[in-house]
């Protein structure tokens, strides 16, 4: 499933965070939440997680294991309850500065969501200038 979109919701008082209702099909059968390349998390459906982490074992050589350590040591899986929520462990929360009963906001990108403390979103987002984008897109040829 193409994930797209972003969407802002509430961590509760047990860490939980629901889903939202357009992903919550695709990714009932379980969910793969890690650390991101940054200040906040990513979450796969357990299938590309499978997927992505195959791709990698081909790719990135043993000696370079400390990659492999920080996406896989910092992984837990996770089975979305009847209301379409799951349990963010403490150890992400505070890598993504997200607090409970705070908001959260979710962006789709591509074969995962990323979940951001908003403001880091919004920091983010103004750091992004079309002059920027229209560059990235020449080099890529798109």
């Amino acid at each position: 499933m193409l994930m797209l979109g972003n969407y802002v919701h509430n961590l509760d008082a047990k860490g939980r965070l629901t889903l939202p209702a357009r992903f919550r099909e695709s990714l009932a059968s379980g969910v793969v939440i890690t650390k991101g390349i940054g200040d906040y998390l990513d979450l796969y459906p357990v299938a590309a997680f499978e997927a992505l982490s195959q791709y990698m074992r081909e790719k990135i050589p043993w000696s370079e294991r400390d990659l492999l350590r920080y996406f896989f040591a910092n992984a837990c899986i996770d089975v979305p309850d009847r209301q379409g929520r799951i349990l963010v462990p403490q150890m992400l929360r505070e890598h993504a500065h997200l607090t409970l009963e705070g908001e959260v906001l979710i962006a789709g990108v591509q074969d995962h969501l990323e979940i951001w403390n908003p403001k880091l979103w919004e920091n983010r987002m103004a750091n992004i200038t079309l002059t920027m984008l229209e560059e990235k897109l020449r080099q890529y040829s798109i």
